[in-house]
């Protein structure tokens, strides 16, 4: 079902773990034809969200057996009542009613997150059929940023000729500021190191090393300076990271208009890791990669929280969604 090496190395891994992963779109087909391949493959334990005939209906009109896969319907599930409680008792310093918890519990995103928080599964995928803000935002109010000073944000696996790359913001923070961006990069740098990736980051814009001129250049330079002096903090020092920038992506990504533009850079011509310097850049540069440069694309994953709960694309295939529930296993592995 999935192709490159990397993807498959990730579902292996994935196996080891048992892990559990809930599924709040159980109404999507793609949704359903991924769930069968992994529970077929043992890649993770897997949980439907939705109205299970309905569900089982769909899976077998498509030749799909969902063995093992639990489905649970929300407004029927025994523990409804628990978790409209957790949600009260998160939100109601916001503002939040008892009416208002059963209500938002209710929905799939919100009672799979929830499921999340209680310990009933290790992770969410979600955003086949639901905007990214529909996803992140249960995220953000229930299982929260890991990082008080960092808040959370998004990557993509790219994977072009069997090579991965990490790519990010594509999803989350519209326009960061200079603070934001480096935060960006040094928590995908995290990321890549979990994922057994040395990271070679590149900041990028239309400059290289001062090549052009104007706030979006500065930004970027300033975070990469932020994230620089970052890597001396304790949570950093010594660890595998090198950050780079401002930098074009030719010069990241090509050995030889990386030495003709930043012949002194440690990671010109050969960055696995690029940060975008806002959300426009990242989100339409990934997607063009994938539908025209043929990359296979997973994601967007979210980083920063105290627990995976990440987002697909609308336009998603069954494979990508696969990807990403090895991937969340992955993440969910403490």
């Amino acid at each position: 079902m999935l192709e490159s090496k990397f993807i498959n190395q990730i579902l292996a891994e994935a196996k080891k773990h048992h892990k559990t992963i809930v599924l709040p779109e159980g109404e999507d087909l793609r949704v359903l034809k991924a769930a069968d391949y992994v529970m077929q493959n043992k890649i993770a334990n897997i949980i439907i969200l939705g109205d299970e005939k309905q569900i089982r209906k769909d899976a077998a009109d498509n030749n799909l057996k969902l063995e093992g896969v639990e489905i649970i319907n929300p407004a029927s599930s025994p523990k409804f009542k628990e978790y409209a409680h957790l949600l009260f008792e998160l939100r109601k310093a916001k503002g939040m009613t008892e009416e208002e918890a059963e209500k938002t519990a209710l929905i799939p995103n919100y009672f799979g997150t929830l499921m999340v928080k209680s310990g009933d599964a290790d992770g969410l995928v979600s955003g086949a059929n639901h905007s990214t803000a529909d996803t992140v935002r249960p995220a953000l109010q229930i299982i929260k940023s890991a990082h008080k000073d960092r808040g959370v944000s998004s990557f993509l696996f790219m994977v072009s000729n069997e090579k991965p790359y990490l790519f990010s913001d594509c999803a989350i923070t519209i326009n960061p500021s200079a603070k934001e961006l480096a935060d960006i990069a040094l928590e995908t740098a995290n990321t890549s190191l979990q994922f057994g990736i040395e990271p070679k980051i590149a900041m990028l814009s239309f400059s290289t090393y001062g090549s052009g001129k104007g706030e979006m250049v500065d930004k970027v330079k300033e975070a990469t300076a932020l994230a620089k002096a970052a890597l001396e903090n304790d949570e950093f020092k010594g660890r595998p990271i090198v950050i780079d920038g401002e930098m074009q992506a030719d010069a990241a990504l090509d050995m030889v208009v990386g030495k003709k533009k930043s012949p002194t850079s440690p990671v010109a011509g050969q960055a696995n890791t690029l940060i975008f310097p806002d959300l426009n850049s990242g989100n339409i540069g990934y997607k063009l990669l994938q539908r025209l440069g043929g990359c296979e694309a997973y994601g967007p994953v979210l980083q920063g929280l105290n627990a995976p709960v990440n987002d697909l694309s609308r336009g998603c295939f069954a494979e990508d969604i696969v990807g990403v529930i090895a991937i969340t296993a992955l993440q969910a592995v403490k």
